[in-house]
């Protein structure tokens, strides 16, 4: 019997390695492109949840969300279950809820029901108008909680990317949600995935557009408004990000918590992109790079694992 030689090992690991470098870059590829996703979410389990899309929680034509339940039989309890808010990324300039079944299902099938709504979008809307709509969403999901099956006192807000730096302002700078009627307070966390948090002076032309700048104010910045009231927080990002700097952004907002005495957890990820930071939480490669469902699982209070399986 002739058994591996260090040689044979050495080009196994090799192959492994260039496998995963080449599926990285075609998730990265897949997730960029709009279309692309849908096939992403065509590989998503139906069964794992229940839905239901189209909700207005306003009267624009916008103002729509998408809800994805716990099936019934999972755990926990009816009544005890998180509710995550969360808002997709696309420089306030494209995206639409519908692209992010992935996440919905990731979340769903562990316990949590899942908020998605849609948002006004630049050029069309600018600053604050992104936001208010975000504030409105959060409202329409803290009144309608418990009838969804979740614990109004269990209601978290999320976002990648620029939808981090809506789940921030809603959470940070109380001016929104008291528009309409809510607190931060009312909160139980708030996560932010790769979210940009300072940002001025802004240099991104489609930013420029969504901000009006020049004429952005400074209290747009969700850094401004960090106090001892803040919501405890999970900040996700990729260790190279090199379109949302992790340092200035996910750093500088870890560290004004801390000073602040606000409860925060940090997770940098050196095999994840900024793309694939949010595409790791969709089923075919949730092992790419991470992993990233764990902490965020932990930090709403459920297994990380779905929760059918968790309850056999």
């Amino acid at each position: 019997m002739s058994f591996p030689t260090f040689a044979t090992f050495e080009s196994l690991r090799r192959r492994r390695s260039a496998f995963l470098t080449a599926f990285t870059v075609t998730a990265a590829a897949v997730l960029s492109a709009c279309s692309p996703v849908k096939v992403l979410n065509g590989l998503v389990p139906g069964d794992t949840y229940q839905f239901q899309g189209g909700i207005a929680y306003g009267q624009a034509p916008r103002q729509l969300l998408d809800v994805y339940q716990p099936l019934p039989s999972t755990q926990p309890a009816r009544g005890s279950r998180p509710l995550v808010v969360f808002f997709f990324g696309g420089t306030w300039t494209n995206g639409d809820r519908a692209s992010y079944k992935f996440v919905g299902e990731a979340l769903a099938a562990r316990g949590a029901v899942v908020v998605v709504p849609d948002y006004g979008l630049s050029p069309t809307f600018t600053y604050p108008v992104f936001v208010r709509d975000s504030a409105l969403a959060v409202k329409w999901a803290l009144d309608n909680a418990a009838q969804l099956g979740a614990d109004p006192r269990q209601v978290y807000v999320m976002g990648h990317s620029s939808g981090g730096y809506n789940a921030a302002m809603v959470a940070l700078d109380e001016r929104w949600l008291a528009e309409v009627g809510a607190s931060p307070r009312q909160l139980a966390g708030w996560i932010g995935l790769a979210g940009p948090y300072d940002f001025l002076p802004i240099g991104d032309p489609q930013a420029q557009a969504a901000f009006n700048w020049p004429d952005t104010p400074p209290d747009s910045q969700p850094l401004a408004h960090v106090t001892s009231a803040s919501p405890r927080a999970l900040l996700l990002a990729a260790s190279k990000d090199n379109l949302v700097y992790p340092d200035r952004n996910t750093g500088r907002m870890a560290q004004a918590l801390r000073a602040a005495g606000v409860p925060v957890q940090v997770r940098l990820y050196d095999n994840l992109s900024h793309v694939t930071l949010i595409g790791a939480f969709a089923k075919p490669i949730q092992w790419l790079g991470g992993p990233v469902l764990p902490p965020v699982m932990e930090f709403l209070g459920l297994a990380s694992v779905p929760s059918d399986k968790a309850a056999r």
